[in-house]
């Protein structure tokens, strides 16, 4: 029987920690969020050997223990809560060979807690160009510890890593340093008022405010000094626990690390001066913003076509191998192309998350960061603002989780306020298929009309962010002042194992999360659309037959379809909307994909998949479907002015109901996300009217 090890991983933003958690799980990871709390959790399964795997717990980056921050926070309560399920066995603090000083700060910190710890140096290969030499023998000995060195670039070191792992009951849970020294008086107290408890780990409670060690502070009767200490006071230990820590680690690297900067070879600056430059930094960023929608539009239409074509063909096949019934027509008309709607779109989805996965490999997307950093202030947001901006390409709900390493509340009330306008991963379908239909072939200084419009989209999401954000901190009456501070990593090649996990994960997530929403939306659109009530609909035949005998029988089976269609339960919930959208533009159609895409964006194409492939019998792909929509007079129902129309509406419309949930609890107010959800959906009403009456 196996056993099994919890490790938790542990470092700062940018060693590699991410790189070593791929290396060792493959694609046996899975992530989730911590109970209770929206911050992301990873975890993976790793063979140590043939009789013990490794539970191994990605922690969210951090700099130290002193928390600034919820991700953070998870990081000391996962450390601390002994009786939770991920409470590690061992932990293992990743860093990187060049910004070691930094790095050994958190390690320090996470072995003072009595925890067995692995001191991974991570980056390797970079010695020799960064002329760096390290004495491994004597930083274990002066750090009380083992060090594993490897490279996850090079897959080095690895297996001795596993090996180490295994070993961690030898590992030596001394402090690193004597945190009592720092104040005998204040410390004593301490230890008085909660005895049997390990001193370092309470005075993390005191500063943290980590609230899952049972103690009840209030009986302790001679804690009077300990209680009373102002939150300034605090403050001031820990700048004095920092710079002990510090002294610490400079004695351990004046013994154990040389560095020749002769012989050191670095590039980054030559490169910072051209990427983050005030002017060419930008033109660089929409050159390469340009690239990634050409190609996005250039490299999945062979694949999109192949895959839209194949659920026609599966839809007609069972049609006609299966027997005529309630069971084939819900395969067929309703769940099929439903989830063709979606899966359509898997090579743009996956496109985008390689494009964006080998800027953050790369080094790139934090020099974009820094770039934007100095435009922003003027619309009132923070520097760190940007990141939520930019991760709501993909998804809106992470991107307005990620404010919340914005200190300030005003800044961070702002950025999640507009962070919605920023065009996720859930538009790019609706996008992808109206493009298709309404923008013509063609090209522009060798850039095709397609890939343009939807890079304008994209720019008009974040241009109304950016209005958006100006207009809020010009009315909402909150005093503020924060400062930004980003670092840049080096630059580095990306490693083609981390750039196929993420992207793998991204889509997957993506698919299985939405699939189950457009199956059951489906599955409701089509009893919804099978079903009426009354006379018009369940003698729909006689009723067609009687006003239009001179039709042949497949005219009439389409004729009878359609009526069916108008007058079931989501015909008659559309007629009704239809007044309010026409002017938009739009049909009843158009109207019931708009209501159920409040889901999930991309549920708009497979609505109208399920409602055209309930109205017709004749399969075909769903861009053909569309295409071939007509209004009353006999135009096309997508054209040049409704297709822009409804891009325009999807562009500053809210984006779904779990956008609004999250808002709700990063907020903790109903107030936010309803006047988000009613202002949104007004400006893009009123956009919408006005671009389809001055383009019709």
């Amino acid at each position: 029987m196996s056993k099994s090890l919890n490790i938790a991983l542990l470092g700062n933003p940018n060693t590699g920690k991410t790189s070593l958690f791929n290396s060792l799980t493959g694609l046996s990871q899975k992530v989730g969020n911590y109970p209770g709390i929206t911050v992301e959790k990873k975890e993976g399964i790793c063979m140590l050997n043939r009789t013990t795997k490794g539970h191994i717990i990605d922690l969210p980056g951090t700099y130290s223990l002193n928390a600034s921050s919820i991700d953070e926070s998870v990081v000391i309560e996962t450390l601390l809560n002994k009786t939770g399920k991920d409470f590690p066995d061992v932990s293992v603090v990743v860093t990187d060979v060049e910004n070691l000083k930094r790095n050994l700060l958190l390690f320090t910190q996470v072995k003072d807690l009595g925890i067995p710890t692995l001191l991974v140096i991570n980056m390797a290969d970079q010695m020799k160009r960064k002329g760096i030499s390290l004495d491994i023998p004597v930083l274990e000995k002066a750090l009380d510890t083992k060090i594993a060195l490897i490279s996850t670039r090079d897959n080095k070191g690895l297996e001795v890593f596993k090996e180490t792992i295994l070993n961690y009951r030898k590992f030596s849970t001394d402090p690193s340093i004597s945190i009592e020294t720092i104040d005998k008086e204040y410390f004593q107290n301490l230890g008085k008022a909660f005895p049997n408890q390990s001193i370092y780990k309470l005075w993390l409670v005191v500063t943290q405010d980590v609230n899952f060690i049972k103690i009840d502070r209030k009986r302790v009767s001679d804690a009077t000094d300990f209680k009373t200490v102002t939150p300034s006071y605090l403050k001031r230990l820990q700048q004095k626990e920092t710079i002990k820590r510090y002294q610490f680690i400079n004695n351990v690297l004046k013994q154990g690390l040389k560095v020749d900067r002769e012989s050191a070879t670095d590039l980054r600056s030559r490169f910072d001066r051209v990427l983050i430059h005030k002017f060419w930094g930008y033109i660089i960023f929409f050159i390469i913003l340009a690239t990634i929608f050409q190609s996005i539009f250039d490299w999945s239409s062979i694949p999109m076509d192949f895959i839209d074509s194949t659920f026609a063909n599966l839809s007609e096949t069972l049609k006609n191998k299966l027997p005529r019934g309630v069971f084939t027509s819900l395969l067929t008309e309703g769940i099929i192309p439903g989830l063709g709607g979606i899966v359509i779109f898997i090579p743009q989805i996956a496109f985008l998350f390689l494009f964006i996965s080998i800027l953050e490999e790369t080094g790139y997307m934090s020099r974009v960061v820094f770039l934007m950093d100095r435009g922003l202030r003027k619309f009132g947001l923070s520097g760190k603002s940007v990141i939520p901006l930019i991760s709501g390409t993909a998804c809106a709900i992470p991107a307005v989780m990620a404010t919340r390493n914005i200190e300030n509340w005003k800044e961070r009330l702002i950025t999640i306020l507009v962070t919605p306008f920023t065009t996720c991963s859930a538009r790019l379908p609706v996008y992808a298929i109206l493009i298709s239909l309404v923008i013509p072939e063609g090209s522009f200084f060798g850039l095709n009309y397609k890939g343009l419009m939807l890079m304008t989209l994209y720019l008009i999401g974040f241009g109304m962010a950016l209005f958006a954000a100006w207009i809020l901190s010009k009315t909402l009456s909150i005093k503020s002042k924060s400062y930004f501070v980003v670092e840049l990593p080096n630059y580095k090649i990306p490693l083609l194992k981390n750039v196929g996990i993420t992207v793998w994960e991204k889509t997957r997530t993506f698919v299985t999360e939405a699939g189950k929403i457009i199956l059951a939306i489906s599955i409701l659109l089509w009893i919804l659309a099978s079903y009426g009530p009354g006379r018009n609909f369940n003698e729909a035949d006689q009723i067609v037959l009687q006003n239009y005998p001179e039709l042949n029988q497949e005219e009439m089976e389409i004729k009878v379809n359609s009526y069916k269609l108008e007058n079931s339960y989501i015909g008659i919930l559309g007629k009704t909307l239809e007044p309010l959208i026409s002017p938009l533009g739009y049909d009843w159609k158009i109207g019931i994909a708009l209501i159920s895409s409040f889901a999930a964006r991309e549920v708009f194409v497979g609505t109208l998949a399920t409602i055209y492939s309930v109205e017709n019998d004749v399969e075909d792909t769903i861009k053909n479907k569309m295409a071939s929509e007509v209004r009353a007079n006999g135009e096309p129902l997508f054209n040049l002015a409704s297709g822009i129309s409804l891009m325009l509406f999807y562009a500053f419309a809210m984006q779904c109901m779990s956008t609004l949930a999250i808002v709700k609890k990063e907020t903790n107010s109903w107030k936010w996300p309803t006047i988000q959800l009613f202002g949104m959906t007004i400006l893009a009403y009123i956009i919408a009217f006005l671009t389809y009456q001055f383009l019709a």
